[in-house]
């Protein structure tokens, strides 16, 4: 079975908001054959990275950057799976209220380095996600899971 990996940090009601979308969508009764694990940023262990087969990134744009419990995962896991992850597929959905700019390139940056491949286009919200975000968070998370359909 196919696994999928959500590392989030959600501090606040918005990122929750689009934390159970993505959630939602990767857990659609229509994907079959996809585990979907879900770990905080701050708990996430190189070994759950490992034994998931691609990746689903949440994270609030701290000052203009990725939060710094995101940072401290991929800070915990980038050199462990380095050479055993490339290739892999990853997503990323972003909350902040100005300059997520930052944040998608530096969540990038890593990913290059890691050899991960995005396979479906950043969620950015700004203020309370609407209801046209939250869907398009659920298609985030739905796209993710069935490209590893079996």
């Amino acid at each position: 079975m196919a696994r999928l990996l959500i590392v989030h940090h959600t501090p606040s009601p918005h990122m929750q908001a689009m934390f159970e979308a993505v959630v939602s969508g990767a857990t659609a009764p229509e994907i079959e054959g996809v585990e979907v694990a879900r770990r905080a940023a701050l708990a996430v262990t190189t070994p759950d990275v490992l034994e998931a087969d691609g990746y689903l990134l949440g994270s609030p744009a701290n000052l203009g950057y990725m939060s710094g419990a995101l940072k401290h995962a991929f800070d915990t896991f980038y050199y462990p799976c380095l050479d055993s992850t490339r290739g892999r597929p990853y997503g990323l959905y972003l909350h902040g209220n100005e300059g997520t700019e930052g944040a998608e390139r530096g969540v990038e940056r890593v990913t290059k380095g890691l050899g991960w491949e995005c396979v479906a286009a950043t969620v950015v919200v700004s203020g309370p996600p609407d209801k046209e975000d939250i869907q398009r968070c659920w298609e985030l998370g739905a796209t993710l899971a069935a490209g590893l359909m079996e």
